[in-house]
């Protein structure tokens, strides 16, 4: 163990006797991710994550994963178009609403999978 310059000691993992005598703070989540509305091109891009851990895990199929890239690269390609446009704004918004559609329904076979 060794001082840190806040007066704690800092053991050779790093950690803080500090935040070791804090504990764990548990946060109630009743053990289900919250469904993030595809808002913003990270939520979308967390799509796409989510997709291909689900495929990586076999938990849905290459076509559905293939799909759900299509329609990703789509509405990120309409992101950067209605920046220049913003006339594209509704075109933007119902492809979103097809992807929502996409990621709800494969969700739904995840779960039934279990």
């Amino acid at each position: 163990m060794s001082p840190d310059s806040e007066g704690t000691t800092t053991t050779s993992a790093g950690r803080s006797s500090r935040a070791r005598a804090q504990g764990l703070r548990v946060i109630q989540g009743e053990g289900r991710r919250k469904e993030e509305p595809l808002a913003s091109r990270d939520a979308v891009a967390r799509a796409l994550m989510e997709a291909g851990a689900d495929l990586l895990l076999r938990r849905i199929t290459p076509a559905r994963a293939q799909e759900i890239e299509r329609k990703v690269d789509r509405v990120l390609d309409l992101f950067d178009r209605v920046d220049r446009a913003p006339v594209l704004m509704p075109v933007l918004k119902r492809h979103l609403d097809e992807l929502e559609a996409l990621m709800r329904e494969t969700r739904e076979v995840r779960a039934a999978r279990r």
